[in-house]
């Protein structure tokens, strides 16, 4: 029995992800109490042909009773002892756009009232729901994102995954707009030669032509790709034999235009040749849409 419990706070897309589960198969149920996760577990264990309820999701968010909230670490650790296989998909974005979702659907957040502001219950409820994030085997960051590639990286990146792989997501980013906090592992590509400093390349991004073969005239970008591929490849295999399932690795550059959307295009060619789920996205570069193979 496979279970994915779906978190986060509100406002981050844990409706999307729940709907995307449920299109493709899953016994889905919002807003879960968490002391009924082992009643459903039984039921489930217990029917002669469990059929779909073979694969099971839940949303799991800060309506719970606080202290089921707080103790949610030791329920976690009693079901995987029961040999269900648990996975915790945590959703989230900043503050600013979680408060211009709510603006712009006109929802009450469900921890406000007369005493507590939009922005004072998004701030508590991110300290309420800690014990699950800090279990989540994956973290999607929202911000920015629309409600379709939301469901393309729950389709490539959980349901597009066989038992026991590891799923790879090579992103890149420009530290000006700040490092994703979904990262698992972060790489600095501001030491590469610049394209942006070629007038005649600026319009151009790093999947380009002109940008790509400016980047392999420069030894020092062959390098950087033959040393991230080498740390890569030794220790991943340690991730997937450690039961992790999902490995997130943010390229970044100044900008986030060219060299280290350069960086993870070339990343995500290698690794598509050695895992069946690998996804590769420009944070930067929102009209070119994320991109995966499983």
């Amino acid at each position: 029995m496979k279970l994915i419990i779906v978190s986060g706070r509100s406002g981050s897309g844990k409706s999307t992800a729940l709907h995307v589960l449920e299109d493709l198969g899953f016994y889905c149920i919002d807003n879960l109490p968490i002391g009924l996760l082992f009643p459903l577990t039984r039921e489930a264990a217990a029917q002669a042909t469990p059929g779909r309820l073979n694969k099971m999701a839940v949303s799991i968010d800060a309506r719970n009773l606080s202290g089921e909230l707080a103790n949610f670490e030791d329920i976690y650790s009693q079901l995987q002892e029961t040999g269900i296989t648990v996975e915790i998909i945590f959703l989230d974005a900043d503050e600013q756009s979680l408060l211009q979702r709510f603006h712009a659907t006109r929802r009450k957040h469900p921890l406000s009232d007369d005493k507590t502001s939009l922005r004072e219950a998004i701030t508590s409820e991110k300290k309420l729901l800690e014990p699950l994030s800090k279990l989540a085997d994956l973290y999607i960051n929202t911000t920015g994102m629309s409600m379709y590639e939301l469901r393309d990286q729950v389709k490539q990146r959980v349901v597009g995954r066989k038992e026991q792989e590891l799923a790879l997501l090579f992103q890149s980013f420009g530290f000006k707009h700040g490092v994703p906090l979904d990262s698992d592992y972060v790489f600095d590509v501001r030491c590469l030669p610049n394209p942006y400093w070629d007038t005649s390349l600026r319009k151009y991004v790093g999947t380009d032509q002109p940008v790509i073969d400016f980047l392999e005239r420069e030894p020092a970008s062959r390098k950087m790709v033959d040393d991230l591929i080498a740390f890569l490849d030794t220790w991943l295999p340690g991730f997937a034999e450690s039961n992790r399932s999902y490995m997130t690795i943010s390229i970044g550059c100044t900008g986030g235009q060219h060299r280290s959307v350069y960086i993870c295009e070339q990343l995500g060619k290698h690794f598509r040749e050695h895992y069946n789920n690998v996804q590769v996205r420009h944070t930067e570069l929102p009209h070119l849409q994320a991109r995966g193979e499983t």
